[in-house]
Parts: C-alpha cells; structure tokens; sequence
C-alpha cells in the first residue's frame, strides 16, 4: 500500500465529531483508529495534531470528557458529544459538502455541475 495522507487541514474537527457521533463515547486512541479505519487506512493520524484538537472542542463546547478505564484497564479520558457538538457537526458538515460542490465545479470538464 502507498503512503498514508496526513488529515486535511479544516477536516479534523469533523471527523472527530462525527465518528464521537457514530461510536458514542471514545477515549482520544480509539478515535484515532476508527479515523484512519473509516479511511481504510489512506489516512495518518497524528497524535500531536489529535489531542489539541480535542481540547479545543471540549473548550468550545462540543464534546465533553470524562475518566473512565479502556478496554485493556488502563484510565483514559472519553469524549462525548454535547448538543452544541451535535449542531457544530451538522453545520460543518453542511460547509464541507458546499465547499466540495464547489472543488467538483473545477473538476469537470467545461465546469459543469458533476
């Protein structure tokens, strides 16, 4: 397999969000993974980039944490998402699917609507 993609700049936010959305409460490890799973592994999370990320939803609100212990016994802080998180996520995206119509106008021929 070819060179695993780092995360797009704008799109983590989203992805975290909707996969808290889809798995329910996730500590920051199992995020990473069920990213790069839903990716099939085309994408590279890294870790320095996830858990600043995770701080700044949970200090604006849209996810919120607490300690609990990891399926291999260890404490680990799992993230939820608030009713502000679960706005953010249909808003974002929304804004991701309008900012792609727009990307796919460049990208067919003549410019016509794909």
């Amino acid at each position: 397999m070819g060179k695993k993609a780092d995360v797009w700049q704008g799109t983590l936010a989203l992805m975290v969000l909707k996969t808290i959305e889809t798995m329910g409460p996730l500590h920051g490890y199992g995020i990473a993974r069920r990213i790069e799973q839903t990716s099939g592994n085309l994408l590279s999370l890294n870790y320095g980039t996830l858990y600043p990320a995770l701080l700044k939803l949970e200090q604006e609100g849209s996810i919120a944490s607490d300690w609990g212990v990891s399926d291999n016994n260890r404490r680990a802080k799992f993230y939820k998402l608030t009713r502000a998180g679960r706005k953010q996520l249909e808003k974002e995206a929304r804004d991701w699917e309008q900012t792609t119509a727009i990307v796919a106008r460049f990208l067919s021929p003549s410019g016509e609507e794909a």
